[in-house]
């Protein structure tokens, strides 16, 4: 998430001419500068991986205040729904001057470039340099943070790896996958962090471990075998404001929705809601919109779209508001089940089922909010006052803040702070494949 950041200060110099680093990310924020790793001596020495504010991806070398390197795409990464595998080579003493950087994304070397800068042959990188700082997820700790998610960081020190040295294709999907022990050496600097969870021990045989520099570091269920939900900053997004993974969603005084970034057309599914702020008056509906909900009202304004309203706990439908259950407020956490085997929905706070709702009944659709429910679903959310919701989707966190008791899940896929009812998993890649 934005501000925070690992570091790491080699003792002894490696090798600053050739060296492979490879990661696994997820973005969150878009159109911003957001770095993913740097050496940063100074401002006039410096070599960093970067998204640039337009979304290109670039590789950067400064020397004595000097350009050596620079290498920016024209290709644009705004997906923040799944997960790119970059690598980046450097390998200034090769002969083909064309090869002396090399940057890949899933798999498939980029080779179009509006800036194509190469250094020249033998130029030392910044990367490597003894005494100078190393950082992920930020240039020099003031600025340009990551926003999102990062797994399987690998650096290898004095070897020139290709993609596939770190990931391969699925033989029956098809999508390009992680080598989750690729046959890879890591010379003197290199590491291994982040591959299990969020520990920034090194998983090499190097101990050449990281450091928390600031922020906070958390460990989520998100990962490139099974994408979890998050809401989408494309999608009905004006007034609002996204952070910590694109899970928790801040609005202005507004009318407008925002939706989650993966849709549901069959089986069941479960997710949570919290409020964290209430500005007054509890203008918040929290619900679902098919794919022609229309993002400039508000949830429930028309027949594309179903919601749960907090100031009055009444349900809408392209109609004026309907008794349902009880009213809600900041501290609230709204529990949904999607069944859309019997299209139907059902919301708990703070784990009741509201109109003695019953998940399981299935065609029966006791309690349920409404029962007609159709297209391709997602979970939407709107506001008036300016207020803010955090999401669980699965990860096991309301922002920053892990659930405080995890509930039973029998589908084992996500954790949850209230007991998922019997047939319902969570709103990930893997679930929608259950």
């Amino acid at each position: 998430m934005a501000s925070t950041y690992l570091q790491r200060t080699p003792s002894s110099t490696g090798n600053r001419d050739k060296w492979t680093w490879s990661a696994w990310v997820k973005r969150s924020k878009l159109g911003a500068n957001i770095t993913l790793f740097s050496a940063w001596a100074d401002s006039n020495n410096n070599s960093v991986i970067t998204f640039l504010d337009d979304d290109a991806l670039r590789y950067y070398d400064k020397a004595a205040g000097s350009v050596q390197a620079n290498l920016y795409t024209n290709r644009k990464f705004r997906d923040t729904s799944s997960w790119y595998h970059i690598v980046v080579v450097y390998d200034s003493g090769n002969n083909t001057s064309g090869d002396r950087v090399k940057i890949y994304v899933n798999g498939v070397e980029e080779t179009s470039f509006s800036t194509d800068t190469m250094p020249g042959q033998n130029n030392d990188s910044t990367v490597n340099k003894a005494s100078c700082p190393h950082y992920i997820g930020t240039d020099d700790t003031t600025g340009y943070f990551f926003d999102g998610y990062m797994t399987h960081v690998h650096f290898c020190d004095g070897y020139a790896y290709s993609a596939s040295d770190f990931g391969e294709t699925d033989t029956t999907t098809g999508e390009w996958k992680a080598k989750t022990s690729p046959s890879v050496t890591y010379g003197t600097n290199g590491f291994l962090i982040l591959k299990d969870g969020n520990t920034i021990t090194d998983q090499s045989s190097n101990s050449n471990d990281f450091t928390l520099g600031g922020g906070t570091l958390t460990d989520l269920k998100d990962n490139p075998d099974n994408v979890f939900a998050t809401m989408n900053p494309l999608v009905g997004q004006t007034g609002y404001s996204f952070s910590q993974g694109n899970n928790t969603v801040t609005w202005s005084s507004n009318n407008k929705s925002s939706s989650s970034t993966l849709g549901i057309t069959g089986g069941k599914f479960y997710w949570e809601v919290k409020y964290i702020t209430s500005a007054g008056g509890n203008d918040v509906l929290i619900g679902v919109g098919n794919e022609n909900i229309n993002h400039n009202n508000y949830v429930g304004s028309d027949g594309s779209s179903w919601g749960y309203y907090g100031a009055n706990g009444s349900k809408y439908n392209g109609s004026g508001g309907v008794a349902y259950g009880n009213t809600f407020t900041a501290n609230d956490i709204i529990s949904i089940a999607l069944d859309m085997d019997n299209t139907a929905i059902y919301f708990a706070k703070n784990g009741t089922w509201q109109n003695s709702g019953d998940p399981t009944s299935g065609a029966s659709q006791t309690g349920s909010a409404f029962t007609n429910l159709s297209g391709t679903i997602f979970p939407v959310i709107s506001g008036y006052t300016s207020d803010s919701l955090s999401f669980n989707f699965g990860n096991g966190y309301f922002g920053t803040t892990a659930v405080s008791s995890a509930g039973t899940n029998a589908s084992n896929n996500g954790i949850f702070e209230y007991d998922v009812p019997t047939g319902y998993t969570a709103l990930s890649t893997k679930g929608l494949n259950l």
